[in-house]
């Protein structure tokens, strides 16, 4: 029996892109927002459909991203958090992916999650551009993926 197969594809040329980018660790966050806007530009993303927003830290993620929710196809949610002696990096982790997951739950808006959450700061350098690539770049190409099947998904009901 054949089935409808449906995926997204990586032209972003018609798609209202947010970019939210906590300023914590801006030396690691700017290179994943590097990563980001690079790779929507080189699938097409048009310079005017791009909302870049700078939010405090990672915990303020969320709520920009549910702003941004009521213009943009994807959002693509960048930060880093670096674990401490503390059980703060819990609490700020946790809350900025429940927060994420939520708001791209309850306004169906996919949101990327390019948030690093690592032991150490060379592991973030490492993921921000280092030997493990830079995870902006990939959670960019995901926001484009998921923002053209959703697209497709809605156009097929």
């Amino acid at each position: 029996m054949p089935y409808q197969t449906f995926q997204g594809s990586l032209d972003a040329s018609n798609l209202r892109i947010g970019v939210v980018v906590s300023r914590f660790n801006e030396f690691i966050t700017e290179q994943l927002a590097k990563g980001a806007l690079e790779i929507l530009e080189k699938h097409g993303c048009r310079h005017e459909n791009i909302s870049f927003v700078k939010v405090p830290g990672a915990w303020e993620l969320p709520m920009a991203a549910k702003i941004l929710a009521t213009h943009c196809d994807a959002i693509i949610a960048l930060g880093a958090v670096v674990r401490g002696d503390t059980p703060h990096f819990e609490y700020v982790a946790g809350g900025a992916a429940d927060g994420l997951s939520r708001v791209s739950l309850e306004t169906g808006v996919p949101i990327t999650f390019g948030v690093l959450t690592t032991d150490d700061l060379q592991q973030a350098m490492d993921r921000a551009g280092g030997k493990s690539g830079n995870k902006g770049s990939e959670a960019a190409e995901a926001a484009i993926e998921l923002a053209n099947l959703m697209k497709q998904l809605k156009e097929n009901r």
